[in-house]
């Protein structure tokens, strides 16, 4: 089935930050191989080269890296993942705050909902 995209930003962005999550929620283990970009342009039903140009992200992020005529990989380089993730956390914190903010609840309001909604 193919994936679902939204409009708001481009599809090899939105294809990179989904292999990203994969990366970082440990779905894809550190030197594990990824799937190829044809298999995932078939996957997500796109042309090829979007998938390339979102590899090329994550290759320039330090996420995955490519060994030639063998694939790519996700990096061993545990520092790389855990700097990622740390990224990633802070870009939803924010767009959490300016949410709330948005809705006049205050930081410690806001604090409450989410321990009340703790998983």
């Amino acid at each position: 089935m193919a994936w679902k995209f939204t409009s708001d930003k481009p599809v090899y962005l939105q294809i990179a930050d989904r292999l990203t999550k994969a990366v970082l929620s440990g779905e894809f283990k550190p030197g594990e191989q990824i799937p190829s970009v044809r298999q995932l342009a078939l996957d997500a039903a796109v042309n090829p080269n979007t998938v390339q140009h979102a590899f090329t992200e994550l290759e320039n992020n330090g996420l995955i890296i490519s060994r030639n005529t063998v694939g790519r990989f996700v990096t061993e380089n545990t520092a790389i993942i855990e700097e990622c993730r740390n990224e990633m956390a802070k870009n939803i914190a924010k767009a959490f705050i300016k949410n709330m903010s948005q809705l006049s609840i205050s930081p410690e309001q806001a604090i409450k909902i989410i321990e009340e909604e703790k998983l």
